[in-house]
């Protein structure tokens, strides 16, 4: 994922209108609809909130993955930044993970300790930051792998972006806290303490500051062979599935276990798939199609995690999920008969 030597230059000239912004563009909606539309979070009785979530989420993977580019960091940087983006989501923008949480059957009052509700926030902090952030760019990193080593838009561009995702923020918090919360909801207003918020802002400053000096950390080639990429899929799949276990006790009042319980599991969880994947990808034969696998594994996790809830949904959200996961997992199979028919430009 290190950028070149002529990547701070932008795109080579005289490249197509579409070899410039076709990656901006898909990775600007892909980011929301791998993240959200694909696991049902966004269904299709209100797909309008889809376009303010192009403007955040769309827009801060997209700053996301210029910031790393510039830095030739790689997807630990990434990752890193994508915590940042979601505790911007939980404490600033939409603050779910601060407030109490207004689902019918949630606990709001399991797992709460200094105004967090931490079960749902782990959750949240794993989910926005693999599934809106690293997968959606790794996905369009394969379908324009002649651009994936350098940046996409010049410095008027990144500013435009951010600005957008700024106008994106402000609509999806008066959206959320001051109308679906209230009005939907039935729930009392609620104002996150200001220490709270500056807890956020500071985690947010911290993250980005490790993904810069992590820009450098564990680039280099391991020996040894990673699997076939059907068993990193498969491992990718058995793996992700767990994740969701944080929400069962926060949905399922029959199972209340001790919070340090739930999060020293989740953290451990966490941190021995961070380190598997990282051994895989440092091999020397790591190349696309494992790439590819590990996102098509991440794909089937928020498809079928997003299924957990459906019994209450209306029949024609549960039939649009379906039949969108259904298109999603031919689009992948599409990529990757490209990746293997044009191999040499996928390495």
């Amino acid at each position: 994922m290190s950028g070149g030597a002529n990547a701070s230059l932008g795109p080579a000239r005289g490249s197509s209108r579409w070899q410039r912004v076709g990656p901006i563009v898909t990775l600007l909606v892909l980011s929301p609809v791998i993240g959200e539309v694909m696991s049902g979070a966004t269904r299709l009785s209100y797909i309008f909130v889809l376009v303010p979530e192009i403007m955040v989420w769309g827009c801060g993977a997209m700053i996301i993955r210029e910031l790393v580019r510039q830095w030739e960091g790689g997807w630990t940087s990434t990752l890193l930044l994508g915590f940042g983006l979601s505790v911007a989501e939980e404490f600033i923008i939409q603050q779910t993970s601060i407030a109490p949480l207004p689902w019918a059957g949630a606990a709001s009052t399991y797992g709460r300790v200094w105004g967090v509700n931490w079960p749902y926030f782990l959750f949240m902090l794993g989910y926005e930051a693999i599934w809106i952030v690293l997968v959606p760019i790794q996905v369009t990193d394969l379908i324009f792998p002649e651009r994936r080593n350098e940046p996409w838009l010049r410095g008027r561009g990144l500013v435009i972006g951010c600005g957008v995702f700024l106008v994106g923020s402000f609509i999806a918090w008066f959206s959320w806290t001051q109308r679906a919360r209230p009005l939907m909801f039935h729930v009392p207003a609620y104002h996150p303490p200001m220490l709270t918020v500056l807890s956020g802002v500071t985690a947010i400053a911290l993250l980005a500051a490790g993904a810069y000096l992590a820009r450098r950390c564990w680039k280099e080639p391991s020996l040894g062979l990673p699997p076939r990429p059907w068993i990193v899929a498969t491992t990718a799949t058995l793996v992700g599935l767990p994740w969701y276990l944080l929400m069962v006790p926060v949905f399922t009042p029959v199972i209340r276990l001790p919070l340090l319980v739930v999060v020293g599991l989740a953290l451990v969880w966490a941190g021995g798939v961070f380190f598997l994947i990282k051994r895989w990808s440092l091999t020397s034969e790591w190349w696309d199609m494992h790439r590819w696998a590990l996102c098509l594994g991440a794909l089937i996790v928020c498809m079928l995690g997003g299924f957990l809830g459906a019994s209450a949904w209306p029949v024609v959200d549960i039939v649009a999920k379906a039949v969108l996961n259904v298109i999603g997992i031919m689009c992948m199979a599409g990529l990757a008969a490209r990746i293997t028919k044009h191999r040499e430009i996928y390495k």
